[in-house]
C-alpha cells in the first residue's frame, strides 16, 4: 500500500469507511467534522486500501468521490483491505513467524524447551534484542493448537508440538466461501492470504461486502454470546450524532436476506423486553459480568421467532400480535409463483385454493415488516387485508398513488378488496 500507516484502533477506520462509503462520499467542503486536511489525509487513507475502486464525479457543488464495486468481476471483499491497515506488536508478529519456521523445518514433532532453544538461536543470530520465555511461547502454542494451525501429542509428561496438515482445494474453496458470506469473514481474507494464489468459483449476486467493517463489533457479541456474558453498547443516533449507552444480554445475529444488514438481538433489562440493535449504529461493546438467565432469554426469543418477520418484537399498533393476509393469482403456466411462496414464506402459512390461487397469512409481532415483500407481488394480488387499518390504508393509497403516476386509474387493480 503506498500509504502504509498502520492504525491501531480500528474504530477509527470503521467511521472512516462509513462516512465516506456507506453513507455517500463527501467533498470536501462538507466535510465539517475536522479541518480540510484531515479529510486529505482520510482520502489518501481510502484511495490506498480501495484506489482501484475510486471514481471522480464533478457536480457544481465540487467534486465527489464515490466507490464502484461490482461484484461479478470483484471475488473478494475490497474491504478487508481496511482491516489489514491495524497495527500488531513486533513481538507478536516476530514470535508467530519463528515458530512458524522452526515447525515447518522439523522432520519430526519437537517439545516446548527444543522450540524454545531454536528460538534463542534464531534471535541471537540476528542479533535481535528481544526474548520469549516459555510461559510466551507455550500460550501461542496453546492458542494456534486451539486454533488448529499446529498439533499437540503428548508423550509421556511432555508435550510435542507439529504443524497441522496443509490445506487442500476444497480447504480452500470452503475459505474462499466463508470470507466472502459469513460474519467475520474477514478471517478467511487473512487466512487466503497466507497461501499460495488460488482462483476463487464463486461469484454472489448479492454480495454485502459493508458489514465488515462491524467485525470487530461482531468479534465481541460472539464472544460475550458464548461466555454467557452481559454486554454495556454504545449507540449512536445517525440522525443526530447523539450516542446512548445500554445493558442488554446478547442472544443472536440476524442477518437480512433482503439487503445483508446485521442485528443484534438481545434482551433490554431496562425495559424488560427483546429488542433489535443495528450492528453499524453500535460503537463499541463492553464485556460485563456472566448472566445466569442466558439459556433461558435465548429459549424464549426462539419461541418468539415463530411470529417474527425481521427483526421486530413489537407491533406499531400495540397489540401483542398483528394478522396479514393476501390472495395471488397466476397462470396455469406460472406454477413458480405458489412455490416461491411457499421457499419465501417464512413464519406464514400458505394455502393453495386452487389451480390458480393461493392465500398467503401470517401472524406476526409488527406487519408493516412484510409491507416490502408483499410489493413484490402487487400486480398478482387480487384481495389484502391487514389487522392494522393503519398499513391497510398506508399500503392501498400507496398503490393508487403510483397508478395515478403512471396514469392508470380505473385499472381493474386499482380496487384492491
Amino acid at each position: 500500500m503506498a500509504y502504509s500507516e498502520l492504525i491501531k484502533n480500528f474504530n477509527r477506520i470503521r467511521e472512516y469507511m462509513r462516512d465516506f462509503y456507506v453513507y455517500g462520499f463527501k467533498n470536501r467542503d462538507e466535510f465539517t467534522q475536522k479541518s480540510a486536511r484531515s479529510y486529505d489525509d482520510e482520502r489518501r487513507r481510502l484511495e490506498s486500501w480501495l484506489g482501484d475502486y475510486m471514481k471522480f464525479h464533478h457536480t457544481v457543488d465540487g467534486k465527489n468521490i464515490f466507490l464502484s464495486i461490482d461484484s461479478r468481476v470483484s471475488r473478494h471483499n475490497p474491504l478487508y483491505n481496511a482491516w489489514k491497515t491495524k497495527s500488531f506488536t513486533d513481538g507478536d508478529i516476530t514470535l508467530h513467524f519463528i515458530i512458524m519456521d522452526i515447525l515447518a523445518d522439523a522432520e519430526e514433532p519437537i517439545s516446548l524447551n527444543q522450540i524454545a532453544g531454536k528460538i534463542d538461536e534464531y534471535l541471537s543470530s540476528f542479533n535481535h534484542p528481544r526474548v520469549f520465555d516459555e510461559s510466551t511461547v507455550r500460550k501461542k502454542l496453546k492458542e494456534y493448537i486451539s486454533e488448529g494451525i499446529v498439533i499437540g501429542e503428548k508423550q509421556g509428561k511432555t508435550m510435542y508440538y507439529s504443524l497441522a496438515d496443509s490445506r487442500t482445494e476444497m480447504d480452500y474453496n470452503a475459505l474462499d466461501f466463508f470470507s466472502e458470506v459469513s460474519p467475520c469473514g474477514v478471517i478467511g481474507s487473512y487466512l487466503l492470504d497466507r497461501e499460495i494464489e488460488h482462483k476463487g468459483i464463486f461469484a454472489f449476486k448479492h454480495h454485502y461486502i459493508t458489514s465488515t467493517m462491524d467485525s470487530e463489533i461482531l468479534y465481541y457479541i460472539f464472544m460475550a454470546m458464548r461466555e454467557h456474558r452481559n454486554i454495556r453498547i454504545e449507540t449512536i443516533n445517525r440522525d443526530n450524532s447523539k450516542i446512548r449507552d445500554a445493558q442488554v444480554v446478547p442472544l443472536r445475529i440476524m442477518i437480512s436476506v433482503q439487503n445483508g444488514r446485521q442485528y443484534l438481538m438481545a434482551f433490554s433489562p431496562r425495559s424488560n423486553r427483546m429488542k433489535s440493535f443495528r450492528l453499524d449504529n453500535i460503537v463499541s461493546v463492553k464485556m460485563e459480568d456472566i448472566n445466569d438467565s442466558f439459556d433461558s432469554l435465548r429459549e424464549k426469543l426462539d419461541h418468539m421467532s415463530s411470529h417474527m418477520w425481521g427483526v421486530s418484537t413489537q407491533s406499531r399498533s400495540g397489540k401483542r400480535m398483528e394478522h396479514v393476509e393476501f390472495v395471488v393469482q397466476y397462470a396455469d403456466d406460472e406454477k413458480y409463483i405458489a412455490k416461491r411462496l411457499e421457499r419465501e414464506k417464512r413464519c406464514g402459512t400458505v394455502e393453495h385454493l386452487d389451480g390458480n390461487h393461493t392465500r398467503f397469512s401470517a401472524d406476526v409481532y409488527d406487519a408493516s415488516e412484510l409491507i416490502p415483500w408483499i410489493r413484490t407481488f402487487i400486480c398478482r394480488i387480487t384481495d389484502i387485508q391487514f389487522s392494522d387499518p393503519r398499513i391497510e390504508d398506508e399500503f392501498k393509497n400507496d398503490i393508487k398513488e403510483m397508478y395515478a403516476l403512471y396514469g392508470l386509474e380505473g385499472s381493474e387493480n386499482d380496487d384492491l378488496q
